[in-house]
């Protein structure tokens, strides 16, 4: 399955006007998958968002890591910043999104969501494997993991956890929220693929509960 979204008709407006978030539920959309997992997905949910965007690129503090992997060390494919649960965020209209996202999933989830990761993709080069969110109380709980991805758009894939072929694909920019929930970080896993196609750089932020990582 794939879809295709396309950038907020009103990211063209006088950067004067700012970035503010749309109406939640208009355009939201869930797609259910197996195992109790799910997505939901809404479209340019922050509109004028190339303002944010830049502002992130500019205040939020980006950091390189470096993983072990096998026998060597290797440079993350990406720039990355943490938000605990104290820390004041990089833009007030973060603190807006996490609360009306704390609200929306209050029912399902049962609390609120309290931390924000931050990475930057600056090209192709970088991206993030297969993997789920599985630090932590995700690693045998139901939780919810939302992305608002700004900039370029990207693929985030999804596939059952243990391998298969790609069973959705949501390019994400633009101001675009996606959101998993249900058991998807502990039976799907997700990924932003590298590309050798010229694209320009995104911020993806990743809004989730206490002790989910």
């Amino acid at each position: 399955m794939s879809l295709t979204t396309q950038p907020s008709l009103l990211d063209d407006v006088a950067e004067d006007a700012g970035p503010r978030l749309g109406e939640l539920t208009q355009g939201l959309v869930r797609h259910e998958l197996s195992r109790g997992a799910w997505v939901d997905v809404r479209p340019g949910w922050v509109e004028s968002s190339g303002a944010l965007f830049e502002h992130l690129l500019t205040a939020v503090p980006w950091r390189a890591e470096r993983r072990q992997m096998y026998e060597r060390e290797v440079d993350v494919p990406r720039l990355l910043c943490f938000y605990g649960e104290e820390a004041l965020l990089p833009h007030p209209l973060l603190a807006r999104a996490r609360d009306a996202l704390s609200a929306h999933y209050l029912p399902e989830l049962g609390e609120p969501l309290r931390t924000a990761g931050l990475c930057l993709y600056r090209d192709g080069r970088d991206g993030v494997a297969w993997h789920g969110d599985r630090l932590g109380r995700s690693s045998r709980e139901d939780t919810v993991v939302a992305i608002l991805s700004l900039g370029a758009p990207r693929p985030l894939v999804l596939r059952p956890r243990g391998g298969g072929p790609t069973a959705l694909r949501v390019p994400v920019g633009h101001g675009d929220l996606l959101v998993m929930g249900g058991s998807c970080q502990r039976t799907w896993e997700h990924a932003v693929p590298k590309t050798s196609r010229p694209v320009g750089p995104r911020v993806s932020v990743q809004l989730r509960p206490r002790g989910v990582r």
